[in-house]
């Protein structure tokens, strides 16, 4: 998973600066960028990181790790393809490929939303960074017919990516 699109240097000053902030303000800084606490409490205990190839393979090596509950955590910390949460800018980014949709598509990801929910019982997650409105549109009318358990395997590693992207941002920007 490893690109220079989501990977900062190994000696990035957001590195050193996460590595030396108070636990409770790395927790918090954790939390924003995954709302599982499990994988927040495993990435702290594992800190000084090296590197942030280190980071990053803490945070995957964590993901993997997480329980079901532990992923409903996770789940509930994003909104619905569609609707980013008001005033935040990171979810605003990771969706704006949906920004310029059309009215007709922002309706029909609301619909779709509403079955996947309905299905699975959790929002549909997807790494919308980089995609458009139709390519999300087009992932949910597939994975709506995966089984519970595909479904769990997928958003197991379509929050690993989100993450890699909120980690790899936070060491190059100091923001998630």
């Amino acid at each position: 998973m490893t690109s220079s699109a989501t990977t900062p240097s190994p000696a990035t000053p957001g590195l050193a600066r996460f590595n030396a902030v108070p636990e409770a303000e790395a927790a918090a800084v954790l939390h924003e960028v995954c709302a599982s606490s499990a994988w927040g409490r495993a990435l702290l205990a594992q800190r000084p990181f090296a590197s942030a190839d280190d980071l990053l393979a803490a945070s995957d090596a964590a993901m993997a790790g997480l329980t079901v509950p532990d992923l409903e955590q996770a789940m509930a910390g994003h909104p619905p393809i569609g609707r980013p949460k008001p005033g935040d800018p990171t979810s605003s980014r990771e969706q704006r490929g949906m920004a310029g949709a059309s009215d007709e598509l922002k309706a029909e990801m609301l619909e779709l939303n509403l079955a996947y929910q309905d299905r699975f019982g959790h929002v549909f997650l997807i790494c919308a960074t980089g995609l458009t409105g139709e390519q999300m549109r087009d992932a949910v009318k597939t994975r709506i017919g995966n089984s519970p358990e595909q479904e769990r395997d997928i958003v197991r590693t379509e929050l690993g990516k989100i993450n890699r992207i909120r980690l790899t941002r936070l060491l190059e920007e100091g923001t998630a």
